[in-house]
């Protein structure tokens, strides 16, 4: 495998972002615009999730193709950015075809960002989700990604809500599970966590070095903050939904791997998966099947610790009149 750089490595995708800070705003929408006939599926793991038409992504409903996936902030507010990404994509002939016209599916998922500019009715609506949408489609192929205090990360922040979260992406390549050539998969993550990173070397950790990655206990009478990574992995390999699904269920290990704790209760960790189909898989004897696809999911989850952590990486420090989120590391 060879490290790459961004989602956009899997030809066709596209990212769109657009966010708002000041006068009480602190939130975004990230919008990965895939190319039409992209399969796709879900694996929602956190205890407290917000998230929009996933059900239509399970293997066994009617649909087969996601239009869209919308990341955002504002918690189940924030949800409402999926129609202004519906209607984008409706008035551009892509959705679910029905008698008198098209469905688009657009599956979305939130983080909870809620006050964190000051004003905790400033959030993200149809018109964001609309605006990130069509900056997707308006990118170049291949086109470098934002990253940071960017999209639906403008808010986001990890650690018990200390330090900044944000946007991150990776790609890696794989050289031999394909007849046809190299098969990419790349991820993007918005990371908003209850957890802090923590060192994977299998060196053993000292007790100091595991003492400082602690995540701090709340006081007795604190809230418990809420939190969720949404992380969107896509391949240009040939998956079908129960392929997706399965893909999305083993990329949920590299956000285990990246942050300590993850899939709590107060995080609504959701891992979106997404197949263009552009290369096939070798699938020549049921071996290779199975060697193909275990290759594939292991980079899934390999390519979500990366982007995990450039996300937290890129994030900058952020004063608002709800307080200071620091630089995690700096």
């Amino acid at each position: 495998m060879g490290a790459t750089g961004a989602i956009t490595d899997v030809a066709g995708i596209r990212i769109g972002q657009v966010q708002k800070s000041g006068d009480g705003w602190l939130s975004g929408v990230t919008v990965v615009l895939p190319p039409p006939g992209t399969v796709g599926s879900v694996d929602v793991r956190g205890g407290g999730p917000a998230t929009h038409e996933t059900d239509s992504l399970d293997p066994t409903t009617l649909s087969q193709t996601v239009d869209a996936v919308v990341l955002t902030g504002g918690s189940a507010f924030g949800l409402a950015v999926a129609g202004g990404a519906m209607r984008w994509c409706e008035e551009n002939g892509r959705g679910f075809p029905v008698p008198g016209g098209l469905v688009p599916i657009v599956p979305a998922a939130a983080i909870f960002d809620l006050g964190r500019g000051g004003d905790f009715s400033a959030r993200p609506g149809e018109a964001m989700g609309y605006a990130a949408t069509a900056a997707a489609a308006g990118q170049p192929e291949g086109h470098e990604v934002e990253r940071g205090n960017v999209g639906a990360g403008t808010g986001a922040a990890i650690g018990r809500g200390q330090y900044k979260g944000g946007v991150g992406t990776a790609s890696l390549t794989l050289e031999n599970i394909s007849p046809d050539g190299p098969v990419v998969v790349g991820a993007i993550a918005v990371v908003n966590a209850l957890g802090l990173p923590f060192a994977t070397s299998p060196q053993r950790v000292s007790p100091a070095a595991a003492k400082a990655a602690q995540v701090p206990e709340p006081a007795p009478s604190q809230m418990p903050p809420l939190n969720t990574t949404l992380v969107v992995v896509a391949t240009d390999a040939v998956l079908d939904k129960a392929d997706c699904k399965r893909t999305a269920s083993t990329a949920h290990a590299g956000l285990a791997r990246a942050l300590n704790p993850s899939h709590t209760l107060a995080d609504g960790d959701t891992v979106f998966a997404l197949a263009t189909g552009a290369i096939a898989l070798d699938r020549s004897t049921p071996a290779a099947r199975q060697i193909s696809l275990i290759t594939l999911q292991s980079a899934a989850a390999d390519v979500v610790r990366l982007a995990i952590l450039d996300a937290i990486s890129r994030a900058e420090a952020v004063t608002t009149a709800a307080g200071t989120l620091g630089a995690y590391g700096r």
